[in-house]
């Protein structure tokens, strides 16, 4: 069969598009960079989509051919509706008007009323935006996704595994979890597109072992070959205020995170083997087969040790910004006389490198990865050149004013290498 994935470059979606190829299926797949995606996948067509811009003649155009869409993207905390229920209902539309025999939405087994998110409303409506669509549909509501390579929540589980001395484990309402191999989810997606049996069901693919969130981080601590670790429960007064933070700025801990944790995502294995025929494995088989290795240590240890990079390079430019503004014009003044600078320069100067400072620390905040690099590596650079050049007595200074750019260079480098999440 033909398979468009949208979503294809996401965590769940490249599993997804891995399984189909292994089952011989022909996969096309969509994504915001398709370029990118291609380079995953040099078999597979790639096509630029987004569900914010692309429209029903775009969707049109890619359906051609198609025998099952597989609808793979989602969001947490962003553009849910977008996302989740606008974006799909124009696909969905051009589904039906080009013939397509089935649709499969991944949604999420948390997505009940009673969990009170965003996400899990606009899952829910996405879900029934989908049932009214006319055309023919599967819903699979996964637990837990997890895989050799992480994203979201089992790149926390995995962050918290790896810190040292002690454990912390998020406050999660004494929820429990039945984590499913991403790849596990992908051969269950190539059987439901072929099975007429099971048009119009919401299935909840889930492992057969339950865990509670220590219990789960515990595993993890195994895996990695840390050993047992005495656990901190944190309280959720302590981690709100994070989470919080998390909502405003995009961390790994959001107000939604906590909330979904809570909800828990427990599943019935056996009812979901009944219904499919396919037994998915269990978590602590498939963490055996797949041995961690020093990447996965390094994943671990640094998940966190990458939030406090981040913090780091933002108070050193907002400090940097204060310091200009307030101490900054005696050293102005230094460097424009040893260079023959004006004075009636010296204030524009001040004024130019705190607004620029001040630009590298928004930049780092609402995550623009790219263009932070090349800003932090233009300021210092730029600012050692400068002052190599007016005040070179200053790589002799004690408090080594000019010596301390060599780590801050390697830091920011770090950072730049840390910040993709994908």
């Amino acid at each position: 069969m033909h398979f468009l994935v949208v979503g294809a470059a996401g965590f769940i979606g490249r599993h997804i598009v891995a399984a189909l190829l292994a089952e011989g299926h022909r996969v096309t797949g969509t994504a915001r960079d398709a370029d990118r995606l291609k380079q995953i996948f040099p078999s597979i067509t790639a096509l630029r989509a987004d569900f914010s811009s692309t429209t029903d003649e775009d969707w049109c155009t890619a359906l051609a051919g198609i025998d099952v869409v597989v609808n793979a993207a989602g969001q947490l905390n962003r553009q849910l509706r977008n996302v989740h229920v606008d974006g799909p209902a124009a696909l969905y539309r051009a589904a039906l008007a080009a013939g397509v025999r089935r649709i499969i939405l991944i949604s999420a087994i948390s997505a009940r009323p009673d969990v009170d998110t965003d996400y899990a409303r606009t899952k829910l409506e996405g879900e029934e935006v989908l049932r009214s669509s006319g055309v023919a549909w599967t819903i699979l509501r996964p637990s837990l996704v997890v895989a050799g390579d992480s994203f979201g929540g089992s790149s926390v589980l995995r962050g918290l595994a790896g810190l040292p001395f002690l454990t912390p484990v998020l406050p999660s309402n004494d929820a429990r979890f039945s984590p499913l191999h991403a790849s596990d989810l992908g051969r269950i997606i190539a059987r439901v597109g072929g099975d007429d049996r099971l048009m119009g069901q919401t299935l909840e693919p889930c492992g057969p072992e339950t865990y509670s969130l220590g219990e789960l981080v515990a595993v993890y601590r195994r895996w990695l070959g840390y050993g047992a670790s005495r656990q901190l429960r944190l309280s959720e007064a302590l981690v709100a205020p994070v989470a919080r933070m998390g909502e405003w700025l995009g961390g790994p801990i959001s107000t939604t995170t906590m909330r979904q944790l809570a909800a828990g995502n427990a599943g019935d294995a056996a009812a979901f083997t009944t219904a499919t025929g396919f037994a998915p494995r269990e978590l602590t088989a498939v963490l055996e087969a797949e041995p961690a290795g020093v990447q996965d240590r390094w994943h671990a240890r640094l998940f966190f040790l990458a939030i406090a990079v981040r913090a780091s390079l933002i108070f050193l430019w907002l400090a940097s910004a204060l310091s200009g503004l307030l101490f900054g014009r005696a050293q102005a003044d230094a460097f424009a006389a040893a260079i023959g600078l004006p004075a009636a320069l010296v204030e524009p100067l001040i004024v130019v490198t705190v607004l620029l400072d001040l630009v590298a620390a928004a930049l780092l905040l609402t995550r623009r990865w790219r263009l932070a690099l090349t800003l932090q590596l233009a300021l210092v650079l730029g600012y050692t050149i400068g002052l190599t050049i007016a005040l070179p007595g200053l790589w002799a200074d004690p408090f080594g004013a000019l010596l301390k750019n060599v780590p801050i260079l390697a830091l920011i480098a770090v950072n730049a290498a840390l910040s993709e999440s994908r």
